[in-house]
């Protein structure tokens, strides 16, 4: 079974809350669980998405409290950690799909492709290298499962 980390923003508007939506319905339906930051925004979107679809998702939170995660979490795991649980998430994801995002994603991008993890991105917010880019969820999601 895949682990796969969808990042990006914590707040974001209807077009990419619906793109991660997507992504967070391709997990489910490929059996994969989906890792994530456990919070709202994309995270959010993604994780309902894949509960709608009958999946699994692990939130890994900043704080110290279960209740911060959004309501479509399965599994909240709380750190304590602030920003630092990025790391988390990035090594508990065996590939991860960024759904644009700002600085907080490009750091868990980083940490990613440093890890040699295949980091496929929707919408990226930065040009990096060894970036694989897609334009669908669908296709998003087959990418980060070669």
């Amino acid at each position: 079974m895949a682990y796969i980390g969808v990042i990006g923003s914590g707040s974001c508007g209807a077009e990419i809350g619906q793109l991660a939506y997507r992504v967070g319905e391709e997990i489910a339906r490929r059996g994969a669980v989906l890792v994530c930051g456990g919070k709202g925004g994309g995270m959010e979107y993604a994780c309902r998405g894949n509960a709608e679809a009958g999946g699994v998702s692990l939130g890994i939170l900043p704080g110290l409290a279960r209740n911060e995660a959004n309501p479509h979490v399965t599994y909240a795991l709380t750190t304590g950690l602030g920003e630092l649980r990025n790391f988390l998430v990035v090594r508990c994801s065996d590939a991860l799909i960024s759904v644009a995002g700002e600085h907080g994603t490009l750091s868990e991008m980083a940490i990613a492709l440093k890890e040699g993890k295949r980091v496929v991105a929707l919408h990226p917010p930065y040009p990096l290298a060894g970036l694989v880019v897609a334009s669908t969820a669908r296709e998003a999601v087959e990418k980060v499962l070669l």
